[in-house]
């Protein structure tokens, strides 16, 4: 499926944007708070969820209910549903929360909404900052104090000038870890902990690449959205599209993706 109407783009960015709104309201509400619950998720490892992660996602679904019934909703915290429209919208209430509980103003909501062939449009919302990054077809912009900004990545710059963010030092397995860092000893900065504010950055042109691994759909499709409307490139290690989550690697020219993508797609997928 293919959107061409004006009026239908310019409906799904509006409703992108109040659900973003709902997720502001119930994130800030807990930032920073000294009471705040965690749970982890996860076996073996910390995986934290908070209270804000579960009302945030609840919020934003009830926006979706109420303007799009028709669309499916894919989220990490509450139950997927499929819809009739063909269209699904992909939500991530607090994109880092490792770093929301430690009060770093690094996490972000994430919204997107994804046809057959991948995301349609996507913003990363920083509500502590009060940033907002929209991407999608004739738009890449941010917003701030009402104030609207275009987005556009940094020149091509050579790998040995590559600023280099990623949000875990180990990134993934060994043999991703391996590749990860046959990259980052090429560029001239390295940083991490970024989570999903390191692809605004790149969006902004603040950075040239982001390298990551094991991530899931509702990681990438928002930030694919943002960079690739703001004129970068968002793929897997091996080129392709990385909607679906696992391997991804952006950067902010077609050089410099190619540089990364030649080290990094020798790594074995096991």
């Amino acid at each position: 499926m293919t959107l061409t109407n004006p009026h239908e783009l310019e409906e799904l960015f509006a409703v992108a944007e109040a659900v973003a709104d709902a997720a502001r309201e119930v994130t800030m509400r807990h930032f920073r708070s000294p009471r705040l619950l965690t749970e982890n998720k996860a076996a073996g490892h910390f995986d934290p969820v908070t209270i804000a992660d579960r009302d945030a996602e609840a919020a934003m679904r009830s926006v979706l209910s109420e303007r799009r019934p028709d669309d499916g909703v894919l989220g990490e915290e509450h139950e997927n549903t499929t819809g009739t429209s063909g269209l699904t919208w992909v939500l991530d209430p607090i994109d880092g929360t490792r770093g929301y509980i430690s009060g770093t103003p690094t996490w972000g909501t994430l919204v997107s909404i994804r046809d057959a062939d991948g995301p349609i449009l996507g913003l990363i919302d920083q509500p502590y900052t009060g940033e907002r990054f929209i991407g999608g077809p004739g738009r890449a912009e941010l917003l701030k104090d009402g104030q609207g900004t275009p987005l556009s990545v940094a020149p091509a710059a050579g790998l040995d000038t590559a600023i280099l963010f990623s949000t875990f030092p180990e990134v993934g397995t060994p043999a991703e870890y391996a590749a990860f860092r046959a990259v980052s000893s090429k560029a001239r900065l390295t940083r991490y902990g970024m989570d999903c504010y390191a692809y605004a950055l790149l969006a902004a042109g603040q950075i040239d690449l982001v390298i990551e691994a094991g991530l899931k759909a509702y990681d990438v499709q928002a930030p694919m959205a943002v960079i690739q409307a703001a004129g970068g490139i968002v793929t897997d290690w091996k080129g392709n599209s990385p909607a679906d989550g696992g391997r991804v690697l952006a950067a902010a020219s077609p050089v410099l993706h190619q540089a990364a993508l030649e080290i990094l797609s020798t790594a074995p997928e096991n």
